[in-house]
């Protein structure tokens, strides 16, 4: 029987990590989420690992060697314990693939109500919590956005969003 493990890939090498492993016949998975950031004069959306340098591995102990996946090309090592690797619940993992789309990036919420506490994820106004003021069909959403002192109102879709931690 398959279990997730927990493995952690070199700097910047998780491409190559989990392709490596899927030439090997592992299954990985690698949620990743949206994320803006400003770069010189202009805001970039990119990738990035949820988990950064790590990657989750689905391996099934009794019969495949598990210790070659420590000597895999991007793969810094299996995290064990007592020398032994240790299962995820598999709930979590379900979890968080529930949470996914098919490419591993993970999805806004889904259910929103007037008053949730958000935070924009990307655009100009990144990072900022804002509150939700209504919800309109068609994934349009007005947040109340505390801007330069004043409440200001605008428009977002709900990919734009995920609630506030």
């Amino acid at each position: 029987m398959n279990h997730w493990y927990l493995i952690q890939f070199k700097p910047n090498s998780h491409r190559l990590a989990e392709r490596n492993l899927n030439r090997q016949g592992f299954e990985t998975f690698l949620p990743m989420q949206r994320i803006t950031r400003k770069r010189a004069t202009r805001f970039v959306s990119d990738l990035k690992p949820l988990f950064p340098g790590y990657m989750f591995v689905s391996v099934d102990t009794e019969q495949a060697p598990w210790r070659k996946i420590n000597s895999t090309i991007g793969v810094s090592r299996l995290v064990s314990f007592e020398d032994k690797p240790k299962p995820l619940p598999q709930q979590l993992v379900s979890e968080l693939m529930l949470r996914c789309d098919a490419f591993g990036t993970i999805l806004p919420p889904k259910c929103l109500n007037a008053g949730d506490s958000v935070e924009l994820r990307t655009g100009p106004f990144a990072n900022f919590v804002a509150t939700v003021d209504a919800i309109e069909p068609q994934q349009r959403i007005w947040v109340l956005i505390d801007f330069m002192g004043q409440q200001t109102r605008m428009q977002v879709s709900t990919d734009q969003l995920q609630l506030a931690k």
